[in-house]
């Protein structure tokens, strides 16, 4: 059994390449967690390491290429040009190996033949195409106790997107040359918790297995780029902000659950008089943010109709005393959906577009909401609360126990009749004034 790669791990590669210690100084061996009993060890020597191709019954297909950026050494003669690794989005801009010195064509260097050779099979158009197209497994040199060298961070696995001719300079020689720049699409190892078995590289390079049978122990995201093609990267690109997006079905109550239907009595309480949610909304919202810490004063609901996207406005107070102290206002939208109703992003954009700076809004409904929509809350950083309907039920669950001995209907009436809230147009600064 192969070790496994994690995403932003540090792993030290020892000149010895000993594969016998589990760590070395402090860190994961590279050399046991790629060992492969019987085969030659896999290396990181070069910037682009192509893996020697195996042959199948299915054709001949190269298990891996293992790329190894080093940032410290960038703008030197051994290497002129600086890559980019942009992690968060999934997004690495990697030079190929070609240099101010070399004789022979761009393409034909060891590193650059392999990569475009590569980059023909990840634009290929067909399945089996694709089957046969190796993996990029990525790596960056980085420094420890003051060396830069002998320690790499494992940064994912990709695709190649894009490869370009580029005319760079190189500084030592004082000329220009020739290279190819490629854009590598990180995928989503989400959900192999952010690691790659290198049991899956084994398989590659069994001549016994067929490059399909290989696929059981390939990452979720290149199963899917296999069979989907390039289409489905905007998918599979590996987001950061992916680990804080909650799956819709996540968001809801199980069905036939008692969250079930408390939520489907909230409503259907409300439908037919979806304007009075607002209310509600708002005394959750109260709750919900004044366990911050946090002083909250609920201010109005607006008027039902032209609310430009928000339908409460409220005050946070954070610190205290005279300078240690400021408010912001609180911008809140209600929606009363069917519970298995889908909130877009651009719903909340709505609400978002109406924050000024010190302003923060918040999102409170009956459904849930869309992953595109929390992704491009996260990704933006938008500076708003999303309530869904199975946080929503909780809260209103624990007010009716708290006050009512547990009878939703009873503390929805209460809320309605007591909130003492008026509607009104006034502008949302105005709260900062009370």
């Amino acid at each position: 059994m192969g070790g496994r790669l994690r995403v932003g791990e540090v792993y030290r590669y020892a000149t010895g390449k000993d594969p016998a210690p589990s760590h070395l100084d402090g860190h994961p061996n590279f050399h046991h967690v790629t060992h492969s009993p019987g085969r030659k060890r896999a290396l990181l020597e070069a910037g682009i390491n192509g893996m020697v191709k195996t042959s199948a019954s299915d054709g001949l297909r190269r298990p891996v290429i293992l790329i190894r950026s080093s940032p410290w050494k960038a703008g030197t003669e051994q290497t002129p040009w600086h890559d980019v690794y942009d992690m968060d989005n999934g997004h690495v801009r990697y030079f190929g190996d070609h240099k101010a010195g070399s004789t022979v064509p761009p393409g034909s260097t060891k590193g650059n033949a392999a990569l475009l050779e590569a980059f023909a099979l990840h634009q290929a158009p067909t399945e089996q195409e694709r089957l046969l197209a190796p993996p990029l497994m990525l790596f960056r040199a980085v420094p420890r106790n003051g060396k830069p060298k002998g320690h790499v961070e494992f940064c994912g696995v990709g695709v190649i997107e894009r490869a370009e001719r580029v005319v760079q300079w190189s500084g030592h020689e004082r000329t220009t040359f020739t290279n190819y720049v490629y854009d590598i699409a990180l995928i989503d190892l989400t959900a192999e918790g952010d690691e790659v078995a290198w049991d899956w590289i084994d398989a590659r390079r069994d001549d016994l297995l067929s490059a399909r049978r290989t696929l059981a122990s390939a990452p979720a995201a290149w199963r899917r780029w296999v069979e989907e093609g390039n289409s489905a990267l905007p998918r599979l690109r590996r987001r950061v902000a992916r680990a804080k997006v909650v799956k819709p079905k996540e968001q809801r109550p199980a069905k036939d659950g008692a969250d079930a239907k408390d939520l489907e009595l909230i409503y259907s309480y409300f439908d037919g008089k979806k304007h009075e949610f607002e209310a509600l909304a708002s005394a959750v919202t109260a709750r919900i943010l004044r366990r911050s810490g946090s002083g909250y004063r609920e201010g109005w609901l607006t008027n039902r109709s032209g609310d430009g996207g928000a339908d409460f406005v409220a005050r946070l107070d954070l610190g205290g005393g005279v300078l240690a102290h400021t408010s912001l206002v609180v911008l809140g939208q209600a929606k009363c959906v069917k519970p298995d109703s889908l909130i877009s992003a651009e719903q909340i954009a709505r609400v978002v577009a109406r924050l000024r700076r010190g302003w923060i809004g918040v999102y409170v409904t009956t459904g849930s909401y869309s992953e595109a929509a929390q992704l491009e809350m996260v990704e933006d950083q938008y500076p708003i609360v999303l309530v869904n309907g199975m946080s929503l039920v909780e809260e209103v669950r624990n007010m009716a126990r708290d006050d009512h001995a547990g009878d939703l209907t009873a503390c929805i009436d209460h809320i309605l009749k007591g909130h003492g809230l008026e509607v009104t147009g006034r502008r949302p600064e105005e709260i900062l004034l009370e």
